[in-house]
């Protein structure tokens, strides 16, 4: 009975990792076709009455052509990826001081509406980001800083669930440690810096990749905040050519791809750790 049951178990998941995995290698199979091959058996996409077929996984002759349109003879899809891989590394790197600052206060400090103040932070952590867009608008017009980058920047290092995350995971640091360091005469800052980060690096690499990805498919934000479509970011431009030049679109997809498979590679176990002691918190 236990046999059927792991088989069963096991099938499953190999189900379930390969609807997970499939729009993966679809993508990247046919960023290796012809534009010609793509309409050929996918017709004029969202065209009315155009023959398309649903799967075209091996194509006819293999091509670079997609990549070397993208790389080299239209640089300027590569530019908006460098310039989205900025604004990107602005807002996880705002999170992160943020984020670090209210996960410390909250956990190992008591002052008068700890617990308001959370709740309500936790209210706003379950809103959808549309909501916030018209009060953000609102007070970035005041600003001034609506059609620059800033309007991204700024609204979205302050990020609520990151305050959330890093207080849970800093409330598993022992107090007892934080009162010798306190004891030895280190300040605030220096307790932050010295004891509470370098035991909470999981936690810390599991807000820059979530905080990454969230950043990096931002659509209604820049849709927004941003008139000029110079200046729209890659994910948005994706969205774009991936209507208009689909034979492009595939290969600026797998270019879409590389930045957060490289942060899971790399921070794969950090991830599933910080996540780990939130939930046990």
């Amino acid at each position: 009975m236990k046999t059927k049951t792991n088989i069963f178990g096991y099938s499953l998941l190999i189900v379930i990792s390969a609807l997970a995995v499939f729009p993966i290698l679809y993508t990247i199979a046919n960023s290796f076709m012809s534009a010609a091959e793509i309409r050929m058996y996918y017709g004029s996409l969202g065209a009315e009455g155009a023959e398309t077929s649903p799967f075209h996984l091996i194509p006819n002759r293999i091509t670079l052509s997609g990549y070397y349109n993208m790389l080299l003879e239209r640089p300027h899809y590569l530019i908006k990826f460098w310039q989205s891989l900025g604004v990107c590394a602005a807002i996880v790197a705002g999170q992160v001081v943020i984020s670090s600052l209210g996960g410390y206060a909250f956990s190992k400090h008591r002052f008068p509406g700890r617990n308001v103040i959370f709740f309500f932070l936790i209210a706003l952590m379950m809103m959808p980001n549309q909501v916030m867009l018209v009060p953000s608008y609102i007070t970035l017009d005041a600003m001034g800083l609506i059609g620059s980058y800033y309007a991204l920047v700024l609204p979205l290092i302050f990020s609520a669930f990151g305050v959330f995350l890093m207080s849970q995971i800093m409330a598993v640091v022992p107090d007892s440690i934080l009162e010798s360091a306190k004891i030895d005469g280190a300040g605030h800052f220096r307790v932050l810096t010295r004891i509470m980060l370098p035991n909470c690096k999981a936690g810390l690499a599991s807000l820059v990749i979530l905080g990454f990805i969230d950043c990096w498919n931002m659509v209604e934000q820049p849709l927004v905040f941003l008139k000029e479509s110079y200046k729209h970011p890659f994910s948005l431009f994706l969205l774009q050519i991936n209507a208009a030049e689909p034979a492009l679109g595939f290969a600026c997809g797998i270019l879409a791809m590389i930045p957060v498979l490289l942060l899971f590679k790399f921070f794969e176990e950090e991830l599933i750790s910080g996540i780990g002691y939130s939930v046990l918190k």
